[in-house]
């Protein structure tokens, strides 16, 4: 039995692997949260992987409260940085595989065209900063780390986009929505089976692991405007979507306009499927 360390477990992530580990019988999953595991503790992360000597850490915690983060540096910096160097120390030093979720937002949003893993990394806010400087002490630390970076994640669990506008559609008669964002919405539960999917093939020696960046998020793309047109479509909810600018919506933060990412990378090494972000969507509406 293959031990599987998760931490940040009760996030949308980990609770979507936590939702399909019983799928995988191969692997024995221990789920941490604050509670259980601080990371942000070398003495405690080294004392934990000593004890349990797990053989993969999916690192889902981080600091995602993208607006907070512009003022509150530090904790940003701990969670989405110090943290991840010190769990990557750790976890090399007991041979331990590691796989770390990071964002889009390390890019500048003003690309041409999808963002390939090799492409200049140009973060524009303190979220996407500590996001970097996590991914950086992970490949520094563990040289058998992968880093997988998503985007626009939501799903059954937590606080996310979906939630929101079903929400504000179920009180207002017509809402305002960014138009001139563009990006690739994730269903969490897709990004949860493409992480176990990776680690089954591994353990099975089907495909290896390969250290490195990676990309994923569902195919295709859409503004935030389109994304909730099809949330209440989808969902049969009555209410007026309008077009707006991002600068008719303030924000302390400078947000990518256009964050769309390739995947050829992750689909060709690992053979993965991914859905249409739209067929997600609707799965997810359905599983609800």
């Amino acid at each position: 039995m293959v031990k599987i360390l998760i931490t940040g477990a009760n996030g949308q992530l980990g609770s979507e692997i936590r939702k399909i580990s019983g799928t995988f019988p191969e692997m024995e999953f221990a789920f941490t949260d604050v509670d259980e595991l601080d990371i942000t503790d070398p003495w405690k992360v080294a004392d934990y992987l000593t004890k349990n000597k797990p053989q993969f850490l999916v690192n889902c915690a981080a600091y995602t409260a993208v607006d907070k983060a512009e003022t509150d540096i530090e904790t940003a910096t701990l969670l989405n940085a110090t943290a991840v160097g010190i769990m990557a120390e750790q976890s090399a030093d007991i041979g331990c595989k590691m796989i770390h979720i990071s964002t889009d937002y390390v890019f500048n949003g003003r690309g041409p065209r999808p963002y390939k893993e090799e492409d200049r990394v140009d973060p524009r806010s303190v979220y996407g900063s500590t996001k970097l400087e996590g991914e950086v002490l992970c490949q520094q630390n563990n040289p058998e780390s992968m880093i997988i970076r998503t985007s626009w994640l939501y799903s059954a669990f937590g606080n996310n986009f979906v939630k929101t506008m079903v929400r504000l559609g179920g009180e207002k008669t017509e809402i305002g929505v960014i138009a001139d964002q563009i990006g690739s919405p994730t269903n969490a539960a897709d990004l949860a089976l493409a992480i176990l999917t990776i680690i089954s093939s591994d353990i099975s020696a089907e495909k290896p692991f390969v250290p490195g960046i990676y990309h994923y998020s569902n195919e295709g793309v859409a503004s935030w405007y389109d994304f909730t047109k099809a949330i209440f479509d989808i969902a049969k909810i009555d209410c007026l979507v309008k077009p707006i600018a991002t600068e008719d919506y303030p924000s302390p933060v400078q947000r990518p306009a256009y964050s769309v990412m390739n995947k050829s990378k992750i689909k060709l090494i690992f053979g993965l499927q991914i859905p249409h972000w739209r067929d997600s969507l609707t799965g997810y509406f359905q599983e609800l």
